[in-house]
């Protein structure tokens, strides 16, 4: 198949464009600065520019994977960086909608992102797709993102939108974020330690997306992260205990909000989210437990 990305040079899209090829597919990137990964192009990667217009790639397309978006936490949450992550998943996914509406050839599939935080802050709440929205910014983010992209449905296309958790690999993400003060023995839990992260290894994540591409009964939402949701404070021991160092040196939650403001109660936010779709449509995650997970990140 060829599959379209956006977001394909990011954190998630890297591994899933080396994945996807790993599985032989063709990959067309879209970027704004094509010629940055000239060394990368061959006839099965293609780095191609963004244009208002996308209606020519997507005809030429069979799947389309939507993963752009403005990094949550680069910066404080001032207004105009409020702005700026909304828009930059609500424009891309607009835009993709309108080529495909538009395309005389239409894909099979779209896959368009979305998050945890679709749910805000639930305690210890169990939460499955059934649960309803919570509140709070990112929650605003996670609806609009969503609405953007149900229209294809009404043009015969296949539409899956994964709830992604807290993605783990160690060169970046949360999780490489996390590693400095372990390494220095200043590391432990965010918070209280008592919040649940819905985690995820990116080995599942890219294997997620694959199984999508190739089962049609797999569509609507979904939420995308292990079985075995985790505490903070198990969280942090897992670190810990991978790299033979102490966890117990906790990072109070009025000392994020110093540096973070606002975007800390994100951060610091509990989500006991469960795949139970995924599960119900039979795929096998290889990480289905932290610890495990944790250790084959970080040998």
């Amino acid at each position: 198949m060829v599959i379209l990305i956006t977001g394909g040079t990011g954190f998630v899209g890297t591994y899933l464009t080396e994945y996807l090829l790993s599985k032989g597919h063709k990959v067309r990137i879209l970027t704004r600065n094509p010629a940055r990964y000239e060394a990368l192009q061959s006839e099965d990667r293609l780095y191609i520019r963004i244009r208002e217009d996308l209606k020519p790639e997507i005809e030429r397309c069979d799947v389309v994977i939507n993963l752009a978006g403005e990094n949550l936490f680069d910066q404080r949450w001032t207004s105009p960086v409020k702005k700026k992550i909304l828009r930059s998943r609500i424009d891309i996914t607009n835009s993709l909608v309108k080529g495909i509406k538009k395309a005389k050839k239409k894909p099979v599939l779209m896959i368009s992102a979305s998050g945890a935080d679709y749910y805000g802050d639930t305690g210890d709440e169990l939460i499955t797709e059934q649960s309803a929205p919570g509140t709070g910014f990112l929650t605003e983010v996670c609806l609009a993102w969503e609405e953007a992209a149900k229209p294809v449905i009404e043009h015969g296309v296949r539409l899956a939108i994964p709830r992604l958790g807290i993605v783990l690999e160690k060169d970046g993400g949360a999780l490489g974020k996390m590693l400095t003060p372990f390494k220095l023995f200043a590391g432990g839990p965010l918070g209280d330690g008592r919040q649940y992260l819905p985690w995820v290894h990116m080995r599942d994540v890219v294997g997620a997306a694959g199984y999508v591409i190739e089962n049609k009964h797999a569509e609507g939402v979904f939420n995308l992260c292990a079985p075995d949701p985790v505490t903070m404070s198990r969280f942090a021991a897992a670190v810990g205990s991978a790299l033979g160092r102490p966890s117990w040196i906790p990072v109070p939650g009025f000392a994020l909000n110093l540096v973070l403001g606002e975007a800390s109660n994100a951060v610091l936010a509990s989500h006991r989210m469960i795949p139970a779709r995924l599960q119900e449509w039979g795929y096998e995650f290889e990480f289905p437990v932290i610890e495990p997970a944790l250790k084959k990140i970080l040998a």
